[in-house]
């Protein structure tokens, strides 16, 4: 059986991306050493093309 939309959860849980990764983790140390910022400007200049 269905549940009407009365039914729907209504609450909201705030996470912080920082906390999802613990900070001994691998992509925290690689994030830290190489600059991913010119991937921005690779999918802004391949919007544009579009």
């Amino acid at each position: 059986m269905l549940r009407s939309n009365r039914e729907k959860q209504q609450s909201y849980e705030l996470i912080s991306i920082e906390d999802l990764a613990p900070t001994d983790h691998m992509l925290r140390k690689i994030d830290k050493y190489i600059d991913f910022s010119f991937i921005d400007e690779k999918v802004r200049l391949e919007r544009k093309a579009q």
